[in-house]
């Protein structure tokens, strides 16, 4: 992963992004709106993580059913993302964001209304392609309608939203949730996404429709690439629950996965208007800012995974405890933006990701030390860095990928970007479902052979366990038995948390000591924040 700014012809693809020198009020005020619409759309995709159990009592779904309303969701969205780029060519910015955002409001009202498990998946994914159009569209809007100088403001911005809406997701679904019934987690989207939607049609002016790109718009590579990206998202998804290949549905998916990628990549090298135009790729900066994001798609949606499941198995936290306690990152990020925005105007973006990437590792080492205990104050610090660190790190990737890229190549890079981010996150949460699996029977078959009739502290523990529950009477020695063998599964899994968390520490100091190897970007000084 090398990006190299060194690029002689660089300063001549800077220059067009500089070409609205003053941007006006309106078009800003129309932007501010879109982020908007694209903070719900991610925020959609976690915001129903922590109240899982609500919504499948209330739709009667089995437990294996009710996964599929946020699978559903991602399998969607990764499919619109990479596709955003041409659509948007082809109707224009303005036409593309009012239908992703009104009918993602409309999908929101749907699910409100479900009334079973399959009505809700159906909408949950028509919701997820629908509204992922307004992820790539915002930020090839930041980067194509302001110039170079207004980047140290705009850039926080769209990295703040892209970490933020995810990480408060748990936080505002579990309030929601309490407060009022899980309807509301997609009733509180109707009001805003209808303003955004008005307000996007009423003032986006950035770019024509080109309509003549229909005529040769590359159909059968739609559907390979609908066969490649949804099924590979099914069996990172499901794989690690389901013994991988032991199970048919990820079997036959997976043959799916490998024939749609063939015929992705063939017809995406040989079409005349290729449904995703992969030359951004040759772009060094850019290879290397979105192999950062997929990296950082692992850091962002695994520990937003990791810290909602331990503190429901473990500790047995409600989602609104969960929310709560996740809060701390969100608000860490959030104070984090203008700081970032500052210190990409004088800093080496080079230094900037090392800070970010050092202060990862520091909150998942401090992490790696996880006992049953740990509550609020305990994860307090370590959320504290994971929240500066993101924040830190998304910024100059984001400048470093999409910053010195022309003007007309924006559009589709931006797909290609967030793709990266979101496949980082599947193929992530595939990994730590993989090893929290293997670590927990690891870990369980050693403390099985130390709590035997061997060990006389087993024993004294088991002991006094059966005294305890005498009043159970003749059942008082099975009751002591279940309850030990339930405190040995409890530490096994806290010791594979950790040994996750660890490994997480392991993967953000690589990226630390890969960064020395990375040119910095010239071509565009304000990418990095000084122009």
């Amino acid at each position: 992963m090398a990006a190299s700014a060194a690029i002689s012809n660089a300063p001549k693809a800077a220059m067009p992004a500089a070409k609205p020198a003053q941007v006006s009020p309106r078009r800003t005020f129309a932007f501010f709106c879109m982020v908007f619409g694209m903070f719900m759309a991610i925020l959609d995709i976690q915001i129903v993580s922590a109240s899982l159990a609500e919504i499948q009592a209330g739709l009667s779904a089995s437990s294996d059913e009710i996964s599929w309303v946020q699978t559903s969701y991602l399998i969607a969205e990764v499919i619109m993302i990479p596709l955003s780029g041409t659509l948007s060519r082809v109707l224009s910015t303005r036409w593309m964001f009012v239908i992703s955002a009104g009918g993602f409001t409309l999908m929101s009202f749907l699910c409100a209304t479900a009334t079973n498990i399959e009505q809700m998946i159906v909408y949950r994914a028509l919701q997820g392609f629908i509204g992922g159009g307004m992820i790539p569209t915002v930020f090839a809007s930041a980067f194509t309608v302001f110039p170079p100088e207004k980047r140290p403001v705009i850039s926080p911005l769209i990295g703040l939203v892209a970490t933020l809406a995810p990480t408060i997701g748990p936080t505002l679904g579990g309030y929601l949730t309490d407060l009022f019934s899980w309807h509301w987690l997609f009733l509180v989207n109707i009001v805003p996404g209808i303003f955004v939607t008005v307000s996007t049609y009423l003032l986006v002016d950035f770019d024509e429709p080109n309509l003549e790109l229909f005529k040769s718009f590359d159909w059968s590579g739609l559907g390979f690439m609908a066969a490649f990206l949804g099924s590979l998202e099914y069996v990172l998804e499901e794989g690690p629950n389901n013994d991988w290949f032991q199970d048919e549905a990820v079997l036959i998916l997976t043959i799916v996965c490998v024939v749609g990628a063939l015929g992705f990549f063939y017809r995406a090298f040989t079409a005349r208007q290729p449904i995703v135009d992969l030359r951004a790729f040759a772009d060094r900066n850019f290879l290397a800012g979105s192999s950062f994001s997929f990296v950082m798609g692992i850091g962002l949606y695994g520990l937003t995974y990791l810290y909602p499941v331990f503190l429901g198995r473990v500790r047995g936290y409600s989602s609104l405890q969960i929310g709560e306690t996740m809060f701390v990152s969100g608000a860490c990020m959030f104070l984090m933006a203008p700081v970032a925005g500052f210190l990409s105007r004088k800093m080496d973006p080079r230094v900037m990701m090392g800070i970010g990437f050092a202060a990862f590792a520091f909150g998942t080492w401090m992490m790696s030390g996880l006992t049953k205990d740990w509550d609020f104050w305990e994860l307090f610090l370590p959320q504290i860095f994971r929240g500066v660190g993101l924040m830190i790190c998304m910024v100059p990737i984001n400048n470093i990928a999409l910053g010195t890229l022309p003007p007309e190549r924006i559009k589709n890079a931006s797909g290609l970007y967030n793709l990266t981010r979101n496949l980082g996150g599947a193929v992530g949460l595939a990994l730590i479902n993989t090893i929290l699996n293997n670590r927990l029977d690891l870990h369980l078959q050693r403390l099985h052979e130390n709590v035997n009739w061997g060990r006389s502290t087993a024993v004294e523990a088991l002991n006094s366990m059966t005294l305890k529950f005498q009043s159970l009477g003749t059942d008082a020695s099975s009751a002591a038995i279940k309850t030990l063998s339930n405190m040995v599964r409890r530490e096994a899994m806290v010791m594979s948390f950790a040994d996750v968390f660890l490994l997480l520490t392991v993967l953000f100091l690589g990226l630390v000591l890969a960064l020395p190897f990375i040119k910095k970007p010239r071509a565009a000084p304000a990418g990095a924040g000084g122009h």
